[in-house]
């Protein structure tokens, strides 16, 4: 039975496989906190990027504040191992999430969520009051405002500008955030000015939280992608943090073409919303996904990959990819240390 175990060599997996070089990953965590740790905000991955509860062990070890999701089925699995210090960042919405909010708060108290309506705060409020809960829980307004609500603590505000991460050009970048953190900045003190704890002011993602951290009042930032990092961030921000997970493809294929090969690595093991992957170490040699279980790599001179060839695939978008995975397996010079699941995979609601 095929059954790889710490110990053996990259060699021996099977393709497709996600593998992560221990070396390069634990380098970008060093080099986030060495860039953010000096600024004084705290540091809150996102967990969307590696879904892994050991992987959000391990930045807390290195100095991280807890851990942020996206969805309550995400922190449900994230408490349930032990980070139970976790904001959500989708507001919760409907009462069957509600209520699945209500349980997890009464096992793990420190866990947050963002709201932006009155219907949303006051239906939280309420579950609260009727589970007997004595404490409130902790929320921060998503760009919004909030009434008086008993079982609610306000405790901050959260803004992301998700849409200024892969801007192209450092610069262009930085201004555009600092734009952005002026009205996230301001909208806080007025809040406070209104007698609202502000305590947190949460924002940033990988391409924007070193200019996040600088800016007045900022006191949180929530990088993810840094882990990894995909071709999509790359390309954007540049190469401060170097791209620790491929996915191991083998050579399946030779077409009647002199330059072209098909791979077992297809839409079922790499997303295209971010563009095509890349081979890795292969100039001048794209990757064009075919269908759901095959891809292309083409060539227009210089290279000749043979059947069999195992090929590492540089992910597009690194967070829908991890998602197609079951497990990681993470190497040091091609041996297999550890292997993580991907605990969260598919936990959507």
């Amino acid at each position: 039975m095929y059954d790889p175990k710490p110990g053996d060599r990259l060699d021996s997996l099977d393709t497709p496989s996600m593998i992560v070089d221990l070396g390069v990953m634990e380098e970008n965590i060093r080099k986030l906190f060495e860039l953010l740790k000096p600024t004084g905000v705290n540091i809150r991955p996102h967990l969307k990027t590696t879904k892994s509860p050991v992987l959000g062990r391990k930045l807390i070890d290195a100095g991280a504040k807890g851990g942020r999701v996206a969805k309550l089925s995400k922190a449900e699995i994230m408490a349930a191992e032990g980070i139970d210090d976790i904001l959500i960042t989708c507001e919760i919405i409907g009462p069957v999430k509600v209520a699945r909010l209500i349980e997890l708060f009464r096992a793990h108290a420190k866990v947050q969520t963002v709201i932006d309506s009155a219907i949303g705060a006051t239906a939280i409020n309420n579950a609260i009051k009727d589970a007997g809960i004595g404490a409130p829980i902790q929320v921060l307004i998503d760009l919004d405002h909030i009434s008086k609500l008993d079982y609610l603590k306000l405790i901050g505000i959260q803004g992301y500008e998700g849409h200024l991460q892969h801007i192209h050009g450092r610069e262009a970048r930085k201004s555009e955030c600092q734009r952005s953190m002026a009205i996230l900045s301001d909208t806080a003190s007025m809040l406070r000015k209104n007698g609202y704890d502000m305590s947190v002011v949460t924002t940033g993602g990988t391409g924007t939280a070193e200019f996040c951290a600088t800016f007045a009042g900022i006191t949180e930032v929530q990088p993810g992608s840094f882990i990894f990092m995909d071709s999509d961030y790359r390309n954007a921000v540049g190469t401060y943090f170097s791209r620790s997970l491929t996915i191991l493809s083998i050579v399946i294929s030779k077409s009647s073409s002199e330059r072209r090969v098909t791979v077992d690595a297809g839409l079922k093991s790499l997303t295209t919303d971010s563009g095509f992957a890349e081979p890795k170490g292969m100039p001048g040699v794209k990757y064009t996904s075919m269908g759901d279980e095959h891809g292309w790599l083409e060539w227009e001179e210089g290279a000749d990959i043979p059947i069999g060839a195992r090929v590492e695939m540089i992910p597009s978008h690194i967070d829908p990819t991890v998602n197609l995975h079951d497990v990681y397996y993470a190497h040091r010079n091609g041996i297999i240390e550890e292997i993580w699941p991907v605990a969260t995979r598919g936990k959507v609601q």
